[in-house]
């Protein structure tokens, strides 16, 4: 399981960073420099709202199904066509609910309008993430790895022609990012739906009443659980922008979510180790395997990755973000560097919490493997709370500011208590020379950042010598082993 775990990361990883740094440095990033970020600021608040609510497009039916099949794949032919109708069903009540919600909160026609056709990508992306968990749980994990970043390389393709294609005379639209989402999203589900049928030979679609009730019973627990989990990732930006008065709120969450885009570019790249490892630590549970040794070895790749990223980004959080945003027409130098001091501000947090993050999709996957979901939704709640907390008593005070910090005390918390519950369950012992090597890990990344960055050197270079002694440190310490690594593709070739 190790060997397959490693081979298929790296072909994950490898198709990723082929794809989106692309997506994120190059469209996502440009997108907001033409725009601006009151108006790229007013996407990503309405995105994040409707994101708030897709939990009900969803109810927790993709991480049951996953967990499900990977430990029963004799069911996936006889669920399937039953879930597709009762998914059909689900999108009604999120259009209803969003849409309410919406005009309850005071939304005018232009955000209704943006909130129409985001909500429309949210169903699209629901779909396709379901179909997807029936191609993993199936331990197809190669063909679901090309199909998790289909939908980004065929964004790339489509803004690239519509920013740089000089097609239409018009300077470049928010709503042109929301529909080229749309067209992408489109073409992946029909191409993810063909493959699940072509594995299911399924000729129609059940209505099973008693199935019904019986996953939305079973599935429920996974639902509140991304439930609390989506608020208190996403709300953060749909606070800013209610909270603060006029285009304040726009620009706020503008800034926020500059310095954000990072933070989720690092986030989709721990993200694949959830998805990789939760059919994987199910598959282990349900034969009596032995996780101990898989959740250190992921762990260890993941909290690496993390402590450098993490640091990196505080020691050149302001370069990062000159280099990634440049001054508007109608805006001051005075303005713009006011406004990149803040977003730099907010990526040195943010990053810090993303080391919490990364620990979250090691012990939080292997707990939802093994079915601990009630405890998780308790953690997932007590994370929210403190979230939600901290936002109302923050951000009237220092604004996106305080939703960094927010998202910080938050996530340290969840992370503590997910792995102190998974020590319990899994009676994982306390390795203290393994603790010992990843706190000197840390404190020597640190000094290695803190004197590199006395060279007077260009600062690009000095990330790049930050990053590859960092590099070099993980392999002397054996957190980073790259000889194993490269015997495990060996070994499955």
């Amino acid at each position: 399981m190790q060997r397959k775990f490693i081979t298929n990361l790296l072909f994950l990883l490898l198709l990723n960073l082929l794809i989106k740094p692309f997506w994120i440095l190059g469209i996502d990033r440009s997108v907001q420099n033409l725009v601006g970020s009151e108006s790229y600021g007013f996407y990503f608040a309405i995105f994040n709202f409707s994101y708030l609510f897709s939990i009900l497009l969803d109810v927790g039916i993709t991480n049951f199904n996953n967990r499900n099949i990977a430990q029963n794949q004799q069911l996936f032919t006889t669920h399937f066509p039953s879930i597709i109708i009762l998914k059909m069903m689900l999108i009604a009540v999120y259009g209803f609910v969003i849409l309410i919600v919406g005009f309850t909160i005071g939304y005018n026609s232009s955000q209704f309008y943006m909130l129409c056709w985001i909500g429309i990508n949210q169903i699209l992306l629901s779909f396709i993430l379901y179909l997807r968990s029936n191609i993993s749980g199936l331990l197809l994990l190669k063909t679901d790895s090309i199909l998790s970043v289909l939908d980004r390389f065929l964004m790339v393709v489509i803004c690239s022609v519509l920013i740089w294609g000089h097609l239409f005379n018009a300077p470049f639209k928010i709503e042109w990012f929301v529909y080229a989402q749309t067209v992408a999203y489109l073409i992946t589900a029909g191409i993810a739906l063909l493959i699940v049928l072509n594995k299911s030979q399924i000729k129609r679609l059940n209505w099973n009443r008693a199935l019904f009730i019986m996953i939305l019973k079973q599935s429920f627990p996974y639902a509140l659980l991304v439930f609390f989990m989506s608020l208190y990732n996403r709300l953060d930006s749909v606070m800013i922008e209610r909270m603060l008065p006029g285009s304040t709120g726009d620009i706020q969450a503008g800034i926020y979510a500059q310095a954000f885009r990072l933070f989720d570019a690092g986030n989709n790249f721990a993200l694949l180790f959830g998805v990789l490892l939760l059919p994987i630590f199910s598959k282990m549970i349900k034969l009596n395997e032995s996780v101990k040794r898989m959740v250190k070895l992921s762990f260890t790749l993941i909290f690496t990755f993390a402590i450098i990223a993490a640091l990196s980004s505080y020691f050149y959080d302001l370069e990062l973000m000159k280099l990634m945003y440049y001054q508007q027409e109608s805006e001051s130098l005075s303005a713009y560097n006011i406004r990149m001091m803040e977003s730099a501000q907010i990526l040195g947090i943010l990053m810090f919490s993303f080391i919490a993050v990364c620990s979250t999709y090691i012990f939080g996957t292997l707990l939802t493997a093994n079915g601990n979901i009630i405890q998780l939704v308790k953690i997932a709640a007590l994370g929210f709370a403190i979230n939600v907390i901290l936002n109302l008593t923050l951000i009237p005070v220092i604004e996106a500011l305080g939703s960094a910090y927010a998202s910080l005390g938050a996530q340290s918390v969840t992370a503590i208590f997910l792995v102190m519950l998974a020590k319990k369950h899994f009676r994982l012992k306390l390795n203290y020379l393994f603790l010992s090597k990843i706190i000197s890990f840390a404190i020597l990344v640190f000094l290695i950042g803190y004197f590199v960055k006395q060279i007077e050197w260009p600062w690009m270079n000095n990330l790049l010598l930050t990053i590859g002694l960092s590099l070099l440190l993980a392999n002397i310490l054996g957190l980073f082993n790259l000889r194993s690594i490269i015997g495990m593709i060996k070994a499955s070739s």
